[in-house]
């Protein structure tokens, strides 16, 4: 739809003689920008020939002033502002609620406190690990809050608003009630309000109301926060801002950065409900058997089976995952990447299909014109007339339209009474001009008068005609070429661009981006599917991506022809790989038909055409520079406009899902021996072979170290699924393994060893089997081996002996080995266990294969 510019009826009328109010455009129906006298009513403008930016509409209401800076200060003073602050992060006091109070924090909490009445100190050492783990926790989140604080102030979108007749760029929470807000192309509404001036002014509500298709807004209308501009310009009041204003009502329920689904979160959530499950028996059945059996008096039986149920917690599995989350951020930050939804750094490395937009992702956002053909006999000098006069039709051009601006400057000549904004889905803008009378700089008369269109050449030629063949061949080289066409009709007619008579073509040279061909190199290598995805002609997109190596790119399809069935829509997309001439719906239409047959989605783009399918993709990525409304809803920014940067996102990605699956193995052994060894001294009366202390030990140097350094190392294996499966069906058998040497153990000292003392000595030769045990799985978990994983096993290795062989770390620990014989019996167990080891590890991998 087009329309001349029109203002609500509440601020007065009447065209001005000269220039509007300065700031945007020069004046709209002619002249200079006005208020260069620094008046701000625009008087100062001078009456003249048409402006450079000769404005949207020949019939123009008075351009209004917006309030001036005594109003914005009293508004402030009353506190009428948009004091909503931008969240890209939980609150500090989220963070430390997050990490202490939990359920296994709480557990761990009620038995250190009872160990510190009745046992020593050293038998308390559980409770310190916790506050250090929990500590490092807060920390490290507090760094990646900082840094996710910071790139937001960066991304975040600066809203012009007209002021004293000028306008200003200022920051969303500096919005005051009653201030006018400008809108272009692309731009997020950010708060509720009325519209006052409208050119052409389309909002896309769907986010907000589900509905597809653009809505045409008028003077009066309202417009809702959270919607954004897809066509055409215009101006509205601020009516409601701060809480009142209706997107951030929704975020009250659903914030905007609500985590997206996350396998490895929602797997580690199972797995912890199924270990409380295993707990609660166990742990019931431990208390009741150490106070019958203990003859040691009830403070031995308490130490005893607290030693029994703290190992069953995987305490710090839920904080190792965070922090590799969170350290995740700060090193993407540091390459300047907003990461606005933290499991969207696993979302990435988990996808099979990446949808690329070419323009501002393949290609940079600048062309060049490099030719211009007449057709049908027209004058050159005319054809340069009118597209310069279309150039600066637009107030904000689009890339395309810029090339024209700076190839063809405004000899404002040609007078704009209307004009057609482009629309991705119209694919082409247009306008009407009027002679403004005279002749022209060549000293001839003029030819431009009339209703002109710019555009696809596949839109605007009807199908089957001979030109066609000639742009054919300028796609094939990889240039975009538009199509300058008359109209026979209204600019406001329904069918505007039927029967259009050609009379130029006009052809771009695309700007490359010098890191796109090394990335689509690695998506490749990856085995990670790369569709592109664009509203330009399908031959010239394929030619832009096989001049950067990306394969399959002659598989070219016009958009035009895809099946609307969902199925069939499918399974073209598995064929092909090149899209050209998609509409903003079809993109959507496209992520849905792709999720539909399983893949994990990403979609890039930086266009308020995107928008759609960034939220309907798994993970959306938008470029820095792009448009409010895609920023808005990507999970992933990228501030440096580097499509290179995502290698380093699904790096990051990788290195969180591979490295928490080892640690999880590490936990979950232990918490599955743990209930292993509970359940038999229940079964058979005895007392726990182990004090707190001997598995803070064994813990620290078979878990908690190692754990700590394999969750942040590099790890560049690629993602799978079934992580709960993949993770219980080597613990399960590992920690059976080891609960059953272990006790094995104890039960053949407890037959060795007679006399005072002789508890002690059965818990060192347990002790010792457990151990080698943890440590051989620690050796398996740290496969493959490099340089630095040999020597942390055996540096936690070296750290036991210390223990082993240093008198004052022997009585600390409670660690001494009796004779001879009984743990050299303890170290063969441990050698045939690690045997059963191996064996039950290939065994499983074969037969549960990913």
């Amino acid at each position: 739809m087009t329309q001349r510019v029109e203002t609500a009826s509440d601020g007065g009328e009447g065209p001005e003689p000269g220039g509007g109010p300065g700031g945007a455009t020069a004046g709209v129906t002619g002249g200079e920008p006005g208020g260069t006298d620094g008046r701000p009513d625009g008087t100062g403008g001078k009456p003249g020939g048409p402006g450079a930016n000769g404005a949207a509409a020949a019939a123009v209401a008075r351009r209004h002033d917006g309030l001036t800076a005594a109003e914005v200060a009293e508004r402030v003073a009353r506190g009428e502002v948009n004091d909503v602050p931008v969240r890209s992060s939980r609150s500090t006091a989220d963070i430390v609620r997050a990490n202490v109070f939990t359920r296994f924090n709480a557990i761990i909490g009620v038995l250190w406190i009872i160990m510190l009445a009745v046992a020593p100190i050293q038998d308390s050492l559980f409770g310190f690990v916790i506050l250090a783990n929990t500590g490092i926790g807060i920390i490290q989140e507090l760094r990646a809050k900082k840094t996710l604080d910071s790139l937001a102030v960066i991304g975040e979108a600066k809203p012009q608003v007209r002021r004293d007749g000028r306008t200003q760029e200022i920051p969303t929470a500096g919005i005051v009630l009653g201030d006018l807000v400008e809108l272009g192309p692309g731009d997020k509404v950010v708060v509720d309000g009325e519209v006052l001036e409208s050119d052409s002014l389309e909002i896309d509500e769907s986010l907000l109301t589900g509905e597809a298709d653009p809505v045409v807004k008028q003077p009066g209308d309202k417009v809702l926060s959270g919607s954004f501009v897809v066509a055409g310009g215009g101006a509205f009041t601020a009516t409601k801002v701060g809480r009142e204003a209706y997107a951030v009502q929704l975020a009250e329920e659903a914030s905007r950065f609500t985590l997206v689904h996350s396998e490895l979160r929602s797997g580690i959530s199972e797995i912890l409900k199924y270990v409380t499950y295993m707990m609660i028996p166990a742990a019931i059945g431990l208390v009741i058997s150490q106070l019958v059996v203990e003859n040691e008096g009830p403070q031995d039986a308490i130490r005893r089976m607290v030693g029994g149920i703290v190992p069953m917690v995987p305490e710090g599995l839920v904080l190792l995952t965070s922090m590799a989350f969170a350290i995740g951020v700060i090193r993407l930050g540091r390459k300047q990447c907003l990461v606005q939804e933290l499991p969207a750094i696993e979302g990435l490395a988990r996808v099979d299909v990446v949808c690329l937009d070419k323009t501002g992702t393949l290609t940079e956002g600048g062309m060049d014109v490099t030719e211009l053909r007449p057709l049908g006999g027209a004058a050159e000098a005319d054809v340069r007339r009118v597209l310069g006069a279309l150039g600066s039709s637009d107030p904000r051009p689009n890339a395309s339209l810029q090339a024209l601006i700076e190839a063809y400057p405004d000899t404002e000549e040609l007078h704009c009474t209307a004009s057609l904004p482009f629309s991705s889905a119209r694919k082409y803008s247009g306008a009407a001009f009027a002679d403004a009378g005279g002749v022209g700089s060549d000293g001839a008369g003029r030819d431009g008068a009339g209703t002109w269109l710019l555009g696809a050449p596949d839109v605007l030629f009807p199908a089957g005609d001979p030109s066609l063949a000639e742009i054919d061949d300028l796609n094939a080289q990889g240039l975009r070429v538009l199509l300058l066409a008359r109209a026979v009709r209204e600019l406001d007619h329904p069918e505007v661009a039927r029967d259009a008579e050609p009379t130029a073509l006009v052809v771009l040279e695309q700007r490359l981006r010098p890191d796109a061909a090394d990335t689509l190199r690695y998506f490749a290598e990856e085995q990670v599917e790369t569709k592109i995805i664009s509203g330009d002609n399908a031959v010239s997109v394929g030619a832009v991506a096989a001049k950067l190596g990306m394969a399959r790119a002659d598989r070219t399809v016009d958009a035009r022809t895809l099946p609307a069935d969902r199925d069939e829509m499918a399974a073209v997309l598995d064929d092909n790989a090149v899209f050209g001439r998609v509409n903003p719906q079809q993109k959507r239409d496209m992520v849905g038909a792709l999720k539909s047959r399983g893949h994990d989605v990403a979609m890039t783009g930086d266009g308020v055409n995107d928008v759609l399918a960034l939220k309907d993709a798994d993970i959306g990525v938008s470029m820095g520079s792009g448009s409010e409304a895609s920023k808005a809803v990507a999970q992933i920014v990228l501030l440096n406009n580097s499509f290179s940067t995502l290698p380093s996102v699904v790096a990051e990605g990788r290195r969180v899902i591979g490295n928490i699956e080892r640690v999880a193995n590490l936990f979950l052994v232990k918490t599955v021996y743990s209930v292993l060894l509970a359940l038999l001294v229940v079964a058979t009366q005895v007392p726990y072979p182990f004090l707190p202390r001997h598995l803070t030990l064994l813990s620290t140097l078979t878990i908690g170290v190692p754990a700590f350094f394999l969750a942040l190392a590099p790890n560049k294996e690629r993602a799978r699924p079934h992580f709960v499966r993949r993770v219980m069906r080597y613990a399960i058998p590992a920690g059976l393994i080891a609960g059953t040497a272990t006790f094995l153990t104890y039960m053949l000292a407890r037959q060795h060893y007679t006399g005072r003392g002789a508890l002690d000595a059965e818990t060192s030769a347990a002790t010792l089997t457990l151990f080698l045990i943890a440590m051989w799985v620690l050796g398996i978990i740290a496969r493959p081996y490099t340089w630095w994983r040999v020597g942390l096993v055996a540096a936690m290795a070296l750290g036991f002996v210390i223990v082993l062989v240093t008198p004052w770390l022997q009585e600390f620990f409670a660690l001494k080995l009796v004779g001879t014989q009984m743990p050299w019996t303890a170290v063969g167990i441990a050698v045939a266990s690690a045997a059963l080891l191996e064996f039950a590890w290939r065994w499983v991998t074969r037969r549960f294969p990913d």
